[in-house]
């Protein structure tokens, strides 16, 4: 039987924002504010979130002309259940999602 890994902090805590609105479409752009991930660490996980059919994605119309379209992300029902199943499993491992450094001045 395959071994599988565990969560890593940072999925789980992009899972636990998204499940504050579990039916509500993000902005990844607001998944690196609310979560404190970089571009780098963020769309790396929810591309593989969604390769398991646990995000739906779509392009939304820019709100104003001149911008370019943007990604928008969205729990779909197996991706609900495996949160809370991610999320409990966590807690009780006692993981937790790293607190982004201090910038250096």
């Amino acid at each position: 039987m395959p071994r599988t890994r565990a969560a890593s902090p940072q999925t789980v805590g992009v899972l636990r924002q998204l499940l504050q609105d579990a039916d509500g479409w993000h902005y990844g752009y607001d998944l690196s504010r609310s979560t404190g991930l970089k571009s780098g660490t963020l769309y790396p996980i929810l591309v593989r979130l969604a390769e398991r059919g646990w995000l739906e994605t779509r392009w939304a119309e820019p709100e104003r002309t001149g911008r370019p379209p943007r990604h928008l992300y969205r729990l779909t029902a197996d991706g609900m259940a495996a949160a809370a199943t991610v999320g409990a499993a966590a807690e009780t491992r006692g993981t937790t999602q790293r607190r982004p450094r201090p910038a250096l001045s």
